[in-house]
């Protein structure tokens, strides 16, 4: 790791109490950076509070449950996202997830219609892990179908209305997922009219997603919060500059930090907020914005009391 990439000692300050809302660590079917309990203890030492497990094909409400009994003080908090391996938009496995306490539901993300084009690639490419699992799969006779959240004229599915009325009545956090942007407006929608009040738009600056700030604004007057994943623009899917400039088209009370890190070849999942950070201070950003993005925000996407 290079020194830049090591947050300072005021950044680390910056983010006590923080959540870190979205990650990818072991055990998973793909190799991670770290394992649950290992960074549980990491984030205790980093004052940092807690952070939510998100798998692409399973609940992790139970092992959520296990991380908090293993480190004490640190919030492990479960996922479920709505990929086929759970039964795509599966009102059943909401309900199970929810009993389990799981904290956030997620649509579809690499079995969502959207991705769909992903697994269509020649043989030899270079692929994310999770189109490379998906063509494994194939050759062994197993078909992935993508999961619809809409119709072919748009109109939500019966589904998907189940779904959102399992989250409603458990008040759970919806999270878009790799749903495109007309899906997201009419889920969004629709998830309003079920009575779904906390709602997330999963990385809006992800190519499969693409939202324009003109469509991030509209979002997030109702209601929505941003989330701004870092590995978006360390990997190069969007420039840093792009990327902030957003946050500051938007406004920060309406962005939330995440890392969506876990990846063996990318920073360590306990560094990435601070990256995010050094990055948006060197931008001009204040404590006080840092501080709603990281940590006011991160809370509430978390279910946490307030700092």
């Amino acid at each position: 790791m290079t020194d830049e990439l090591v947050p300072s000692p005021h950044v680390r300050e910056l983010l006590r109490g923080a959540y870190d809302t979205h990650i990818h660590v072991a055990p998973d079917v793909v190799p991670r950076i770290v394992d649950d309990v290992s960074l549980a203890r990491r984030f205790a030492e980093l004052g940092m509070d807690g952070f939510v497990l998100k798998s692409h094909y399973t609940s992790t409400a139970e092992r959520a449950a296990v991380v908090r009994a293993a480190v004490p003080g640190v919030q492990a908090l479960g996922a479920i996202v709505l990929n086929r391996a759970v039964g795509g938009m599966n009102p059943l496995a909401v309900e199970i997830a929810a009993r389990e306490d799981v904290r956030t539901v997620w649509l579809p993300t690499v079995d969502s219609v959207n991705e769909s084009h992903e697994r269509d690639a020649p043989p030899g490419a270079a692929v994310p892990v999770w189109v490379k699992l998906q063509l494994e799969l194939r050759e062994q006779g197993i078909e992935i179908p993508p999961v619809p959240v809409v119709d072919e004229r748009g109109a939500v599915l019966p589904e998907t209305i189940a779904v959102l009325e399992r989250v409603a009545h458990h008040d759970l956090l919806l999270a878009t997922g790799h749903l495109s942007r007309d899906e997201i407006f009419t889920v969004v929608a629709a998830a309003r009219a079920a009575g779904i009040t906390q709602i997330v738009i999963t990385h809006p600056e992800f190519p499969a997603q693409s939202l324009t700030i003109e469509d991030q604004i509209v979002l997030a007057r109702g209601g929505a919060l941003l989330e701004r994943c870092m590995t978006t623009p360390y990997t190069g899917k969007i420039a840093w500059e792009e990327w902030i400039d957003h946050i500051r088209a938007t406004g920060p009370e309406h962005s939330v930090l995440s890392t969506d890190l876990g990846q063996v070849f990318n920073p360590p999942v306990e560094d990435g907020m601070g990256i995010m950070v050094d990055r948006l201070l060197a931008a001009g950003f204040d404590d006080e914005e840092i501080r709603t993005m990281a940590v006011t925000n991160t809370r509430r996407v978390a279910g946490a009391q307030p700092w």
